[in-house]
């Protein structure tokens, strides 16, 4: 779906754009909370953290991509507080919910069971839920009702810094991609709003050089211990896209040495990545 102009309004309760944040679309009947978790007393006050609805619990680990648990309640608050007892991974946490209060239990669930599987299928952030969720009964006009409702809960998690369920790939046309290869090894990606994403299928040479930097040993390892990339037939292949913080990054992986990603990618014509985003 092609994305469209938004205003996204931002309230701040107590001054801080790091602290407590409350997130809507004007006209949009979804409403979502953000808290760092050493402001779960504060936020209590909010009222919408006390409606029906889902919440998402986030946090990172140096071994893992970011980790999210999702989860439904009747009043999300009193689930988050027995979160905060029993899970040590999260750091911050968002609650949505619709300004009314008009979910029931059975549209939460909906949209519990919803979030994770798309989480899956777009591959961001590794689930921390124990077992998955069931989806319930629904009417055919309230499913699409509240998938109505899970584009701005889309919308509203990107702009808080969480781009949970926003797709990888953005590159429209060919123009828009670039190749890193050697005579034994090719790998096809793009540059995006989040860094460089190489596709899935890429191919990397299987041995860094001798004079390879430290940190490309250790970013191939890691790659390799998610199981990202695999070997293969003498390379490693990428088993799934993966985005890179820089195309440096992503070039000394697929060359196994230090290497200046905006040369190292090019397009269809030849062309580096320099010259066609920078003019260079």
């Amino acid at each position: 779906m092609k994305n469209r102009p938004q205003t996204i309004q931002l309230f701040l309760p107590d001054g801080s754009p790091t602290s407590i944040k409350e997130a809507e679309i004007t006209n949009r009947l979804v409403k979502a909370v953000f808290f760092p978790r050493n402001k779960l007393k504060e936020v209590s006050v909010r009222e919408l953290v006390h409606f029906t609805g889902v919440y998402f619990l986030f946090g990172v680990t140096e071994e893992s991509k970011p980790l999210v648990y999702i989860g439904e309640g009747e009043d999300c608050y009193t689930r988050i507080l027995e979160h905060n007892r029993k899970k040590d991974f999260w750091t911050h946490c968002v609650v949505v919910a619709t300004k009314t209060n008009d979910y029931n239990k059975a549209d939460s669930k909906f949209l519990e069971h919803y979030c994770l599987e798309k989480t899956i299928a777009v591959g961001r952030y590794e689930i921390h839920n124990d077992t998955g969720s069931k989806k319930p009964s629904l009417s055919e006009s309230r499913e699409h009702d509240l998938l109505d409702n899970f584009g701005t809960i889309k919308i509203l998690l990107a702009t808080l810094g969480y781009p949970l369920f926003e797709e990888k790939r953005k590159a429209n046309t060919t123009k828009e991609h670039f190749y890193c290869k050697t005579k034994e090894i090719s790998s096809k990606g793009e540059l995006n709003d989040d860094g460089f994403l190489i596709y899935k299928g890429g191919t990397c040479v299987l041995k860094e050089s001798s004079k390879s930097p430290e940190w490309v040993t250790r970013l191939r390892k890691k790659l390799l211990n998610q199981e990202v990339l695999k070997e293969v037939n003498g390379v490693l292949i990428f088993q799934k896209d993966e985005i890179f913080n820089s195309p440096s990054a992503a070039a000394v992986t697929v060359l196994g040495r230090a290497a200046n990603g905006w040369t190292s990618w090019k397009d269809i014509n030849n062309n580096t990545l320099d010259k066609i985003k920078r003019g260079n």
